[in-house]
């Protein structure tokens, strides 16, 4: 881990510790928590969310909602997984009331640049890139406004 300026990096090695990752994060998540992952394809988003689902007690397997463009699980807070990659326009992100989940559970959206106009101010960006090695990815943790730096701190001091 290497923190600095608030920003925290981590090296997973595999799908696992990737989840794990997630997991830590997850515990920490509550209601109205905004998570924004952003990286290329492949480098673990939808993976790194199952982690975050074992760690909010989400009980079912957790897919990438590329084509429904959002999947809703429940565990002690709901988590509503976003995905933008197909969204085209950000009218479309209006018509679908996107920032009201946020304050019904844990809102986690992947590709987030695709709205990037209007996402919340608040909150955490985990920016994700391939390490070195095959099954290496990096991890950014960024946080953004006061509760940003609460979840990057738990983060980076939880076991």
């Amino acid at each position: 881990m290497n923190s600095v300026i608030g920003t925290s990096e981590f090296l997973t090695r595999s799908e696992e510790e990737t989840r794990a990752l997630g997991e830590r994060l997850g515990r920490f998540l509550r209601r109205g928590d905004v998570v924004l992952l952003s990286g290329d394809l492949g480098t673990g988003k939808t993976c790194f969310t199952q982690g975050i689902a074992r760690g909010l007690g989400v009980s079912v397997p957790v897919n990438s909602p590329s084509f429904l463009i959002m999947n809703e699980y429940q565990g002690r807070e709901r988590l509503f997984h976003v995905d933008l990659y197909r969204i085209e326009d950000v009218e479309e992100l209006d018509e679908l009331g996107l920032w009201d989940y946020a304050e019904r559970g844990v809102l986690v959206i992947e590709w987030p640049e695709r709205g990037a106009d209007i996402l919340p101010g608040d909150g955490l960006i985990v920016e994700l890139r391939y390490g070195d090695r095959e099954r290496e990815r990096r991890f950014t943790f960024v946080p953004r406004g006061e509760r940003g730096r609460e979840l990057a701190a738990g983060i980076a001091g939880a076991p």
